[in-house]
């Protein structure tokens, strides 16, 4: 595939990043495939998740193709960047479109990323998985790459104000390779994916730097001892953003 956009993307970003002084910790990277395709499942904790999930890639040297919500590429500034970096617009009402875009890209041999929650947790714990991103992995033959981000949140996410202050710790967490073949139960294969991040998340804030996370931080979950909604308290506000969102029209 041509790739005309997506390199002075990735360049700005990492200029960004060193001017913003991220540090980063990150492991597994070398699961990710240098070559051939494969689905890469992270969790969704924030608006960049996509743009991190990505930076993740770069060890293999990777260029993944992220599926995203259709508003977005509505953009007039982010659209045709999304688009030029062949990533796949997603529209909830008619997602059979999308998924055999996706398949294509992976039949071509490209990383395609996937939120399997499909929205941003405000616990910042997993949210329930939807069954699609093992189905398209056992369609078309390749294994799922779990990848797990913590501390993305703390720049931009849903209810809190963006913060681009220097020095911040971005963790990026990789597992093995999950294979998923068509005869496996979807459901059982999202619950053992889902099973697989939730341990890699827990490691991946035990791990993170204590002094950036003290008790209390609102982007810490509840159970790790922060101010963050519960899952329970977080579906609520789901809920309520959804309401308002209908009536809108």
């Amino acid at each position: 595939m041509r790739d005309i956009v997506y390199p002075p993307v990735v360049l700005t970003a990492k200029t960004l990043f060193k001017v913003l002084n991220f540090k980063f910790q990150m492991t597994g990277t070398e699961h990710i495939p240098r070559s051939g395709a494969a689905v890469l499942a992270v969790n969704h904790v924030s608006y960049i998740d996509f743009v991190l999930g990505g930076f993740g890639a770069q060890p293999s040297k990777r260029l993944v193709r992220f599926m995203a919500k259709e508003a977005i590429f509505r953009n007039r500034i982010a659209g045709p960047l999304m688009r030029g970096m062949h990533h796949v617009a997603v529209d909830r009402g008619a997602g059979s479109a999308s998924y055999r875009e996706a398949l294509r890209l992976l039949g071509e041999g490209e990383v395609v990323g996937v939120f399997p929650e499909a929205t941003i947790s405000r616990s910042f714990e997993l949210k329930e998985f939807k069954t699609g991103t093992v189905r398209m992995a056992a369609a078309a033959g390749v294994p799922v790459i779990p990848m797990v981000l913590w501390g993305t949140q703390r720049i931009m996410t849903k209810d809190h104000p963006r913060d681009f202050s220097r020095g911040k710790t971005i963790a990026i967490t990789v597992g093995e390779p999950i294979t998923v073949t068509r005869e496996d139960d979807p459901t059982e294969a999202t619950t053992h994916l889902r099973t697989t991040m939730a341990g890699m998340l827990d490691r991946t804030i035990r791990a993170y730097p204590e002094i950036e996370q003290p008790p209390g931080s609102w982007w810490l979950p509840a159970s790790y001892g922060g101010s963050a909604p519960t899952p329970e308290q977080a579906e609520i506000l789901d809920q309520e953003e959804l309401r308002r969102r209908t009536e809108r029209g």
